[in-house]
């Protein structure tokens, strides 16, 4: 028997569904199996300015966690999926370079918070109080780890970075907007974007 997809999000939020903004309630549902959610945007900002972050980055870039640069306008479209429990994602940054892909896998985690898995194959691991404010969905995480071949590190809270995420809906724009910060101790902001996008959901080819 195949199991029916449940949405993670969806799960976390509970009883708050009610207090999301119904173009949200969209978003972080599950997607029904033979179909894909497509977000398509410009994200007005990403990356980080400090330069000298970027070749630290690198490694986590090529494993499609984040990237080690600083542009701005930066095309992009994000592809969802719901495969049984998990919602999988795909965010292309359509960067002068070429094309990068982010991606992630996340599942329910105890105590109501949401585990994010970065990165292919997974790299970091980070997981999050979730909440709702004014018709937008909140991340804060609580607990990041490393996952580097064999070794597994549970990063202690003084070194933790601090990863914010904040999803609303613009009824004015008539849009989706996404803010993500990652503030690590003593450094401060070391990575980020933020953009504005369209939703729809799809039959997938094939």
């Amino acid at each position: 028997m195949t199991a029916i997809p449940q949405s993670p999000y969806r799960r976390a939020i509970g009883a708050r569904e009610a207090d999301l903004h119904p173009r949200l309630r969209l978003y972080f549902s599950a997607i029904p199996a033979g179909h894909v959610g497509v977000g398509e945007g410009v994200f007005t900002r990403a990356g980080t300015p400090r330069r000298w972050l970027w070749p630290f980055l690198r490694p986590l870039e090529k494993r499609g966690v984040l990237f080690a640069g600083w542009e701005r306008d930066v095309p992009f479209r994000v592809l969802n999926r719901t495969i049984v429990f998990r919602a999988i994602a795909e965010r292309e940054f359509h960067r002068p370079s070429g094309t990068w892909i982010m991606q992630d896998a996340v599942a329910l985690g105890r105590y109501g918070r949401i585990v994010d898995e970065l990165g292919e194959p997974g790299t970091i691991a980070a997981s999050f109080d979730v909440d709702v404010r004014d018709g937008a969905l909140l991340l804060t995480s609580v607990r990041v780890g490393v996952r580097w071949g064999r070794l597994r590190v549970r990063l202690p809270r003084l070194l933790s970075p601090t990863v914010r995420l904040i999803e609303r809906f613009d009824d004015e724009r008539a849009q989706q907007h996404v803010t993500l910060t990652v503030d690590a101790p003593l450094i401060g902001r070391v990575y980020e974007y933020e953009g504005w996008f369209d939703y729809r959901i799809e039959k997938e080819n094939g």
